[in-house]
């Protein structure tokens, strides 16, 4: 069978087929990854400005990387990370489970050698945080897959990132008029797929926004957050819903700022009594009264000395303020700050809102709440949904080992397309787990399992099959029954001929 990758066709070749999938079909497939649909061919043909058309995603892209130099954002982001990566002492923080995987020990142990190639070419066991930290801030992520195109099957020589916003997938689509009764309709006739790379940056020679290096979709290794846009069918990232509180946030903490610092000292007010003197005069005899009694002391930190400076009046001190003949005469009185200065709840409000918007638990920002390492009933109900949360994102970032072993396998030969397809959804990845919080929870669960067997043991026969306590109060399923009764057969087996060798040495 003939192997089609990276424009390659290593085999023999096979004839020409005309792709009937799509052959009676009016409508494109949407992949829902941020492709770029091109109608072409017809009356509906179709002209995209690429530059224009991306132009509010990398400005969205651009954003999320602003929001994640801000500290409570990055704080948050933080714990996301630290609880999705978690080094081990072989420094592989997400290994390969091919357990379901039906293929013969060598097949697995060759999978297993090519995941630990990727592993190194990724530099995974250093960089790990970094590049899933960059996923989770950007919501993409892109590798140039680089190969020996002379001799193709050697494999993956070299993964270099791309940055999100130079890259984007276009799916081109070429459609024909076809008569449907007396109605001409546009059927789908050719779909085709392609990277379009655009350097942009300053730095670059001759930037061409408007065009690009076409790239065959073989070559890039493409995933993204799988958060889709219901309006515009774009993909957004786990920042998104934090755009809104985040504003919020620095408002009201600017405006918190501004107050404090024009309420917060205590201000005199002097009302001076000019008696008839005209406008001028009576500014002229306060400015005089003020530069009179008024004596700034400043202190100089670097040489120490205290000066006394004359210098104008800034809005926070005092107020002189002309008063008429006829009035009170001169007085002197005082302005009281600021009397709200210590209530932070509508920050805190907001603060709570970022870290509910990005699925970290409320309880982690407050300092007072220790880490707990008790029984698993006495997790809050946030950390359960966090730790859900997390499980999530692992299985989607897990999507671009799958995109990288699959073109790592083809190329070297070990499986063609259609092994690949037929196993693909047996492949798990198994993260590593800092927290005690899944131990407990099996272990207490097992725990009561088996007191409620204890319990059962003496009905088993009498009112219960042993067949329908395992299903309900061990909930073993059929495969894991299976699989026990096996394993116990094979140790029934195995005990006697030990128990003989050992009484063979006792002689």
């Amino acid at each position: 069978m003939p192997l089609d990758i990276f424009g390659f066709s290593i085999g023999k070749k096979k004839p020409q087929e005309q792709d009937k999938s799509t052959e009676k079909s009016f409508v494109a497939p949407d992949s829902y990854d941020g492709t770029y649909t091109l109608e072409t061919g017809g009356v509906f043909g179709t002209m995209m400005d690429f530059a224009g058309s991306v132009r509010d995603e990398n400005a969205l892209i651009a954003q999320f990387r602003n929001m994640s130099l801000y500290p409570e954002v990055d704080q948050a982001i933080e714990d996301i990370v630290n609880d999705c990566i978690i080094m081990d002492n072989d420094r592989k923080p997400v290994k390969l489970d091919l357990e379901r995987v039906e293929l013969s020990e060598n097949i697995k142990n060759k999978i297993y050698t090519e995941y630990d190639n990727i592993l190194k070419m990724l530099n995974f066991h250093t960089h790990a945080y970094d590049i899933f930290r960059k996923w989770y801030v950007d919501s993409k992520l892109y590798y140039h897959i680089l190969i020996d195109t002379e001799n193709p099957q050697r494999g993956i020589k070299e993964l270099r990132p791309i940055n999100p916003l130079n890259i984007k997938k276009i799916q081109k689509v070429q459609k024909e008029q076809k008569h449907v009764g007396i109605n001409k309709v546009p059927f789908v006739k050719k779909i085709e797929e392609f990277y379009v790379y655009t350097d942009t940056s300053k730095g670059a020679l001759n930037p061409t926004p408007t065009t690009g290096i076409r790239i065959a979709t073989d070559s890039i290794c493409y995933t993204h957050s799988g958060i889709i846009d219901s309006n515009t069918k774009r993909i957004v990232g786990y920042l998104q819903k934090a755009i809104r509180p985040l504003n919020m946030l620095r408002q009201i903490e600017d405006a918190v700022v501004i107050y404090r610092i024009s309420r917060a000292p205590e201000r005199r007010i002097f009302y001076i009594d000019v008696g008839n003197l005209p406008k001028q005069k009576a500014e002229q005899y306060i400015k005089g009264i003020m530069n009179r009694y008024r004596n700034k002391v400043t202190y100089d930190a670097t040489s120490g000395k205290i000066t006394d400076g004359r210098d104008h009046l800034h809005m926070l001190e005092d107020f002189w303020l002309p008063r008429r003949e006829g009035g009170r005469g001169t007085e002197i009185t005082t302005l009281d700050g600021g009397q709200n200065l210590g209530e932070m709840e509508d920050v805190e409000y907001l603060l709570k809102k970022v870290y509910r918007s990005l699925n970290v638990p409320v309880s982690r920002m407050e300092a007072e709440n220790g880490f707990n390492m008790g029984r698993s009933a006495e997790i809050t109900r946030d950390e359960v949904k966090f730790n859900k949360f997390i499980d999530k994102i692992r299985m989607r970032f897990a999507g671009m080992f799958i995109n990288l072993l699959r073109v790592q396998l083809i190329l070297k030969g070990i499986m063609s397309e259609d092994d690949w397809k037929a196993i693909e959804p047996d492949i798990y990845f198994d993260y590593n787990r800092d927290s005690h919080f899944s131990e407990l929870k099996e272990s207490e669960i097992m725990r009561e399992r088996l007191e409620l067997l204890n319990q059962a043991d003496e009905y088993i026969g009498r009112y219960y099959s042993i067949e329908w306590v395992r299903k309900n109060i061990l909930h073993q399923s059929e495969e894991e029954m299976m699989k026990i009764d096996s394993e116990i057969q094979k140790e029934a087996i195995e005990q006697p001929q030990e128990e003989g060798e050992m009484q063979d040495e006792q002689y």
